[in-house]
């Protein structure tokens, strides 16, 4: 008899402390294809980013044309003239690693005007999926696009279009 109501109370006990978990999934991508800004900012950076790096393809091949002058001319300098080219050469590809440093660094502009760009994009969806999953329960939000483990997931527990709906576009 106590066998049974100690099983009786463990089981009790188990059914209040094993609740179900709520969770809910994004679709990221399909999110932020439905977003104007989200695209004008992504074609900014990329006009940039070309205009950028065509700015360092240029310095390289300044770099590249005083290294090939260097190679026809340098059978005829003297030392002192061959180390003043070649002191050219390498400042000219110093240039061009810092400006691409200076552009596509960590720190460098792209990382800036990515900030400025999308970031408040971005924090728009976090701030529409909170409100969402704190209004609804949701113990976990996973985004569909970087779940890259996901099998199968159901399409009814996917709020991606709530959160565009949330943030006042409609799919």
């Amino acid at each position: 008899m106590k066998r049974l109501i100690f099983s009786a109370a463990l089981l009790v006990i188990s059914l209040c402390t094993a609740q179900a978990q709520k969770f809910a999934l994004i679709d990221m991508e399909f999110i932020l294809k439905h977003i104007p800004a989200y695209e004008q900012a992504n074609q900014q950076m990329e006009s940039l980013s070309r205009q950028w790096q065509s700015e360092i393809e240029a310095k390289s091949n300044e770099a590249k044309a005083l290294y090939e002058a260097y190679q026809k001319e340098a059978a005829s300098l003297s030392d002192a003239q061959r180390t003043q080219k070649e002191e050219a050469v390498v400042a000219k590809e110093k240039e061009a690693a810092e400006l691409r440093q200076k552009y596509f660094g960590p720190q460098g502009e792209m990382m800036k005007k990515q900030q400025e760009l999308i970031a408040p994009i971005q924090d728009q969806i976090y701030n529409a999926v909170k409100e969402i999953a704190m209004a609804q329960n949701y113990d976990a939000v996973i985004d569909r696009a970087s779940a890259q483990s996901m099998i199968f997931a159901s399409p009814r527990i996917d709020i991606s279009n709530e959160v565009l709906s949330r943030l006042g576009y409609s799919n």
